[in-house]
Parts: structure tokens; C-alpha cells; sequence
């Protein structure tokens, strides 16, 4: 398939597949502003730095599905990147960041809870969270996308459109919640063991991205996939540097008083 071919399937997509797309997030914050408001009858006021990561990872997801950028990454690989980093990487971190779980837990009834928490304890939810498997999931999708004819593929039918869309946000997000712990977990792993699979996912992302700059995907003109390729390097290792910091913090946190205690005893 041509370029030209290629841009004239991603406008048959049409703009109500976009608006599918957009629907859940939506959903997803109407939900959440509510839930911030029973809350508040009931427990302490919710954070308001919450409430604004959470809208911000909305609008960044938004961003990416409709509009000036979504719009350019029809026709242009290197703005596809742009809404790459903002739907698999930028809005699943704020979204983790605001403590969504926690929340619902605040919003619902005690036997609902109580179910939702034997949900999360399920082991479903406990290999899905592994980094292992959910760095497969994230990286290891990138690299299905992007190196076999899916991405063709995918600008020529809506449903996989939307899967490979809907695909690429919730493997950012299992990723995200499986590094860094925000909201409660029943399933935790040791800080070093999410740093060494975090260390592997980052060499992932960083040689596919060389891969897309040296064998762009077909039908992508050289010069975007070089554009995008130095998009999705940089701009995911400046996403990734957060998430590393967060990880690190939280490491520091939690073995420091474990620290001061030995050096009290010592002395």
C-alpha cells in the first residue's frame, strides 16, 4: 500500500470511530468527579492534586484521539508518535498518579468493596500486574504494531483500529501500575525486582524505536519514520525518567527507616 492509499483508508475510519474512542474517557471522568463528590460526604476531602492528575490524563488521552494532533497523525507517522506518547505513556501515568482504585473503594458500599477487593486479589489480576507480564503486554505489543502489517492493517478496518488504540492505553496503564504502587495492592513485588524488569522494558522500547528509524513500518515515507522513531526514543525516556524517579522515591522511602534503625542500633 502507497502513502496516498494508506492516508485515504485512515480517512475512511471517519470521525465517529474517533468519537468511539473518546466515549470511555469521558465515561471515565464523569465517573470519577462524582465519585470525588460522594466521597467528600462521607470521608476527609479528596485531594484536589488528584482530581487534576486525573483530568489531565483525560485530556492527554482526549488529545490524542481527536483533534489537531489526531488528526495530523493520520497522514503523518511522526504526530502518530506524538499520540502514542500521550495514550500509551503521558495519560496512563497521570491517571495511575490519581489513585483511581483508591477512590472507588472511598465511593462504594462496603459489600461492594469487599467483592472489588476480592476482584483485585484474584489471580487473573495478579498475572496481569506482574511486570513480566505486563511489560509483554505494553513493549512487546509496540513491537507487533509496528514491525508486522498490523499498523497497515489497522488503517483499513475500525475494528482493529480500536483495538490496537483501546490496546495501547491499557497495557500503558497495566505497565504504569505494575512499576509504581499508588493504589493499594494485594499483589507486590520487591523494588528490585520491578527495577530489573523496568531496566528491560526501557532497552525494549529504546531498540524498537532504532528499529523504526533504520526499517520504517510499510507505507511510511523514510523521513517521518526517522521523525517518529526520535519522537518515541526521546520523548518516552523523558515519560520513562518519571516513573523510574517515582519508583526510586518510593524504593528510598520505604527502606530508609529500615536504614536509620540499623544505624541507631550501631551506635
Amino acid at each position: 500500500m502507497n502513502v496516498l492509499t494508506h492516508i485515504h483508508h485512515q480517512a475512511e475510519l471517519g470521525d465517529w470511530t474517533s468519537q468511539l474512542l473518546v466515549f470511555p474517557f469521558l465515561l471515565a471522568l464523569l465517573l470519577y468527579t462524582v465519585a470525588v463528590k460522594l466521597s467528600n460526604q462521607i470521608y476527609t476531602k479528596w485531594p484536589l492534586k488528584r482530581t487534576l492528575l486525573f483530568i489531565g490524563g483525560i485530556i492527554f488521552a482526549v488529545s490524542a484521539l481527536v483533534g489537531p494532533i489526531a488528526e495530523r497523525a493520520h497522514v503523518d507517522f511522526s504526530y502518530h508518535m506524538y499520540a502514542h506518547l500521550l495514550l500509551g505513556m503521558l495519560a496512563p501515568l497521570l491517571i495511575a498518579l490519581s489513585a483511581p482504585m483508591t477512590l472507588l473503594m472511598r465511593t462504594l458500599s462496603v459489600n461492594a468493596s469487599r467483592k472489588l477487593t476480592r476482584f483485585l486479589k484474584s489471580k487473573p489480576i495478579s498475572v496481569v500486574t506482574n511486570p513480566v507480564v505486563a511489560t509483554v503486554l505494553n513493549v512487546g505489543g509496540l513491537w507487533v504494531i509496528y514491525t508486522t502489517s498490523l499498523y497497515e492493517n489497522m488503517h483499513q478496518h475500525v475494528g482493529l483500529y480500536l483495538f490496537v488504540h483501546l490496546h495501547v492505553f491499557l497495557a500503558g496503564y497495566l505497565f504504569t501500575i505494575s512499576m509504581i504502587y499508588i493504589d493499594p495492592t494485594a499483589h507486590r513485588r520487591s523494588y528490585r525486582y520491578r527495577a530489573i524488569i523496568f531496566i528491560l522494558a526501557l532497552a525494549g522500547h529504546g531498540i524498537l524505536s532504532k528499529f523504526i528509524y533504520s526499517r520504517p513500518p510499510f507505507g511510511v515515507p523514510i523521513d517521518q519514520a526517522e521523525r517518529g522513531s526520535m519522537i518515541m526514543y526521546y520523548g518516552g525516556d523523558l515519560i520513562d525518567g518519571i516513573i523510574l524517579f517515582i519508583l526510586c522515591l518510593q524504593w528510598y522511602k520505604a527502606t530508609r527507616p529500615k536504614a536509620l534503625g540499623e544505624v541507631a542500633l550501631k551506635g
